[in-house]
Order: structure tokens, then sequence, then C-alpha cells
């Protein structure tokens, strides 16, 4: 059996870089160093009185007390169930009961929604931060430090992500120690030119497996600098990247736009060396604006949850091709598979479009109590994302849309990402969502649901606008504006809350 734990990434740092910075927190103001940071980590896993294997949840904003507690349910021997910050308690409940959780580790400025999840689920509670009356506190538990982490198997689970759960019930994707170490090591040292003096700006929610692998394990396993951000807003994170000299930015579209309309005030701006997004599609329009204002490019890539999360990226070695999510990481296939098909993988020539299929050592060992789900999604050695694309001669794979959110007009497939990127360029447009309502002629209407510029535009001005550029089956016929798209906790805009809002309306 072969050994292995993702307690690693962070031990083997503190032995390299003892004094190091390895994070700064921009609430509290902490810098702490590797040596620090370690020690802290075992004081903690000390603390927790678990077993190998024990599940235990966190519920932590961006502030040092995530990777202390994260990197201390890894070192004694825990599997971590990371909460998301803006679910309801009954939401939460759920999560903390299908995974089995022993124990809820919550910030003190969550506690409120924990306790009452906690509650529901019949789970203990500990807090980490300022004191709270009545709550147990992790860094009072009295217990001796661990001497160093506890060995795990590298196929044992470390982590149990809740994807979203767009239909039913969120179902918890097993990661293993090796997924995970993997996926943070080819982020480091296969895709781009990264070294331990880089300091990465640490906005992404670490409770989702991007801000987790790409940014935290990732920082830690070069020995760079994270510096974390509890709350995202553009004006903020300028500020605070020009501060402490960040390097690098990992961000979701919505975060890249954020800058943008805070670029514009700024006073002066930070001198990014490389950026990266996921998370959901980048409109290139952004991406050229962004190269305008920062003077950096934006590399896109992609990935799921189930996949570590890095499956491709555009990195330097094959160029980078706007528009596209660029080529495979190393170790790691992707192709195009026929999406009609279910029972087996066939896979399509060069430039077909058909559903994306990945296969790799960043691929999951399942979902927690859901076989079927689980036999659903990996099918011949291939895990099956649920999302079309495709890949050109020169293996460039690009992301056509979510097989969920194809709109059927009159029997023609439309793809609400080729409409987006074309209203993406109007000037007046901050941000926009496509979707399908329903239809009493068509089956399905296109609707556009806008944020517009402040300097006014109108719904007829923006249909005339997109029938130029596209098809005759393809346009808007109906615009909505608001002032604000509805986020998840990962920050990418729910198109199912936009289909119950604009869809019950034409429905009328």
């Amino acid at each position: 059996m072969t050994q292995l734990s993702l307690a690693t990434v962070l031990a083997e740092s503190a032995r390299k870089y003892p004094d190091k910075i390895a994070v700064i927190d921009s609430l509290t103001t902490e810098r702490i160093t590797y040596k620090d940071l370690w020690q802290q980590t075992l004081a903690y896993a000390g603390g927790l009185d678990i077993n190998p294997g024990d599940v235990v949840a966190v519920q932590i904003p961006n502030l040092a007390d995530f990777p202390r507690v994260y990197y201390a349910v890894l070192a004694a021997g825990g599997t971590i169930v990371p909460m998301h910050l803006l679910l309801t308690p009954e939401e939460n409940a759920y999560v903390l009961k299908d995974s089995g959780a022993k124990l809820l580790v919550a910030h003190s400025s969550q506690l409120e929604n924990a306790v009452a999840a906690a509650k529901l689920a019949d789970v203990p509670v500990v807090s980490v931060g300022p004191a709270v009356p009545g709550i147990d506190r992790l860094e009072e538990a009295g217990k001796k430090p661990l001497r160093t982490y506890v060995s795990r198997e590298a196929e044992d689970v470390a982590v149990v992500f809740y994807t979203s759960g767009t239909t039913g019930k969120p179902k918890g994707a097993l990661l293993t120690h090796l997924n995970l170490v993997m996926n943070t090591m080819v982020n480091v040292f296969d895709i781009h030119d990264l070294n331990d003096d880089d300091i990465v700006m640490g906005c992404l929610p670490l409770f989702h497996t991007f801000g987790q692998t790409v940014g935290m394990n990732g920082t830690f396993r070069l020995g760079g600098t994270i510096v974390l951000m509890a709350r995202f807003t553009g004006e903020a994170a300028i500020q605070l990247m020009v501060r402490e000299n960040v390097t690098i930015f990992h961000g979701v579209p919505t975060m890249y736009i954020g800058l943008l309309e805070a670029a514009a005030k700024a006073d002066q701006l930070p001198r990014l060396r490389l950026c990266v997004s996921g998370g959901a599609s980048l409109p290139v329009a952004v991406l050229e604006k962004f190269n305008e204002a920062f003077g950096a490019t934006i590399y896109e890539g992609y990935g799921l949850s189930e996949t570590s999360p890095t499956a491709t990226t555009n990195q330097p070695a094959f160029g980078a091709k706007p528009g596209t999510i660029g080529h495979p990481i190393w170790g790691v296939e992707v192709e195009i598979a026929r999406p009609e098909i279910d029972e087996r993988i066939e896979l399509m020539d060069d430039g077909e479009l058909g559903e994306i299929v990945i296969r790799g050592h960043n691929v999951f060992a399942g979902y927690l109590n859901n076989p079927a789900a689980t036999a659903e999604a990996m099918v011949d050695g291939w895990f099956r994302t649920g999302d079309l694309g495709t890949k050109d001669a020169d293996g460039f794979i690009t992301i056509v849309d979510r097989k969920k959110d194809l709109v059927i007009r009159g029997g023609f497939n439309v793809y609400p990402r080729e409409v987006e990127e074309a209203l993406a360029r109007h000037p007046a447009v901050l941000q926009v969502a496509v979707i399908g309502v329903p239809d009493p002629v068509h089956g399905e209407e296109i609707c556009a649901v806008v944020v517009p510029d402040p300097g006014g535009i109108t719904a007829d001005e923006l249909i005339e606008w997109s029938r130029e550029k596209l098809g005759k089956h393809k346009y808007p016929r109906q615009i909505r504006f608001a002032e604000q798209l509805p986020l998840g906790p990962s920050f990418k805009v729910l198109k199912r809350e936009l289909r119950k809002t604009y869809g019950a309306e034409s429905g009328q």
C-alpha cells in the first residue's frame, strides 16, 4: 500500500521554508510563517480528538484559520467536508448528515448558521476565532499537539466536495489524497512558470475546489505566499494587491468583471505576472479588456469538483487561444464523446460537437452513498462532465455550453454561451446571462438578462445589436434588465434562479 497525505503539502514547506511568510490574513492583519502555521496546525490537530477516517466539516471564511483547520484535520488523518458559507442551516444540515460528519469546526463569525445546522443534524460544534460564550474553542482544547501527521493510503478520501446540486440534492464527490496531491503538483510544476517568490491573491472561496487546490494548496506546495481576502470587491482587491505586491491572481469571470469596473477608478493597478480564470466561461470581450487595462494575459482553464479540479487550461507550452479552455494538463486525457449514447463512450472526430469526457489521476473516486450517480458519471473509465464542447485539430478544447443549458428554439439548438459572447461586446453591457424561457410558439424563447452600464440602453437597441451579429434563430427576443445576477457560493451565475424568475414571467 502506498502512503500519501495531502498534509505533506504544508509539512514539507514548513521544513524547507520555515521563516517565509505562508499566509497574510488581510482581515486580522496576521502574517504567518510556514514554521508557525505548521506548529499551529499540529496544535489544532491534537485538539480535534478524532480517529483516522473520521469526517470533519469545516465552516470558515478566507481567514488564516481555514488552512490551520484544513491541514489539522488532514494531519489527524481525518476527511474534510468544506461547508459553503452561503447555504441555509437546512441545506448545511443535509451535508452534515449525508457525509456522516463527526464534528463541525466553525469560525465564530459563522456560528449562528453552524449551530443551527449542527442541531438539526445532531453533530457537535467547536469554534475557532474570537471566543463565543457556550461554545468550546479548538484553541483551548488543552491537548498535546501532534508530533507529525498521521499517514494515510494514497486512495483514502481526503476531501468530500458537495456539488451545487443543480438537479435535486447535492452529491458528495470523493477526492483522494492522490487526486489532490497530483492536481496540486501538476498545477504548480507543469503548466505555468511559477516560483517561490510569487505572491498569490486568495480571494476565491477556500471552501470551493478552485480556491482550495489551485490557490491554497498550490501556493503552499510552491513555498509562495497567499494573501487571504474574506470578502471580494474589485476596489478592495486592487488596493490589497497593490499593497502586498501580488503577482498571481486566480478568479472566476465575475471577479475579472469586478476588477475591470474598479480599475477605471483606481489610482494604481497591481503588476500581475499571471492570471488564471476558471469556474465558468470567460467572455472573450472581458479577457481583451482586462489585458488592455492590466497588461496581463488571463489563461482560461476548466475543471470540476469531480476532477480535483483542473482538467485543462491554456498553457504556454501549447500557446493560448482566447475563447478556449486550452489543452489537458499533464497525465490527463480530455476527449469529446457522443452525448446521446449513455451506456458507453464513443469518441468523436476533431471539430465535432459532443460531451466533454475526462480520465486521469484527477478523476474522483465516486459519489458518497450514491452508486447510481457514480455509475452514470463514470463510463468505460471516463468521467462524463455534462458539458458540450469541441476539440480542434491543434488540440484546443472549447466549451460550447452545459448540456442542460441548451435552448431549443423552434427545433434549432441555441447555445447561450454564443449569445452571451455577442452581447458582452456591447459597450453598455457589464454582465449578461442567457436562458431559455417557455414560449407557446417556439417551445423556448431566448431571453438575455443584462446588468447594464448606468449610461443607459434600451431593450430594443440590444435586440437590434444582437440581430446583426447572430443567426435568425439565435438572437434574443427578450431582454430583461437586472441590477445584479444571482451568484452561487463559488461566484457562478445561477441560471436555474434566472429561469425560475424570468421563465415564470414569460409563461404567464
